[in-house]
């Protein structure tokens, strides 16, 4: 159903790849946008035990989107480095695909709220949390992203250093 990808040296293994899902701020996030135009929206997000959450509003396109056709696709790039004299980048990335639910369950919706709050603002107390998720409650909208496919890539230049690092070990 997905495709293999095609330069074997440089896909990550999965620990790798949900390491950069893990670390990210934020993505992009592909949907099945209006007549038929994808719709690729930039989006922070948590990632937590195999699954994906967004929060958004309660209307809006990416609903939308979501309601005609819950598949999707996530990227996010961990590293991109420009390398200008080699006309290339040392990158890392991953994509991820899998289908997408509005969340109802209201206990839920809150465990997840409040992860993703935690991430993006380590330092704030649980209380200063809880008074943002509370201001904003009413119009939050949580969305689930069930992960069926990983895959992670990194740059050729990446694979060579890791190489050479190896080769150099092997040496001493």
């Amino acid at each position: 159903m997905f495709h293999e990808m095609r330069r074997k040296k440089q896909q990550l293994l999965k620990k790798d790849a949900e390491e950069i899902l893990y670390r990210g701020s934020f993505g992009v996030l592909a949907l099945s946008g209006d007549d038929g135009y994808p719709y690729a929206v930039p989006i922070s997000y948590l990632y937590d035990e195999g699954k994906l959450y967004f929060h958004c509003a309660k209307s809006g396109h990416k609903l939308d989107a979501v309601r005609r056709n819950p598949k999707a696709s996530f990227c996010v790039v961990g590293q991109d480095q420009v390398i200008p004299e080699k006309y290339t980048t040392c990158f890392r990335s991953v994509i991820a695909f899998g289908t997408i639910q509005i969340m109802e369950d209201e206990q839920a919706i809150r465990a997840a709220i409040e992860k993703l709050a935690a991430k993006y603002h380590p330092q704030d107390t649980p209380e200063g949390r809880a008074q943002a998720i509370e201001r904003d409650w009413k119009p939050l909208c949580m969305l689930e992203m069930t992960v069926e496919h990983l895959t992670g890539k990194e740059g050729i230049e990446l694979v060579r250093q890791k190489e050479r690092q190896s080769a150099g070990g092997l040496l001493q």
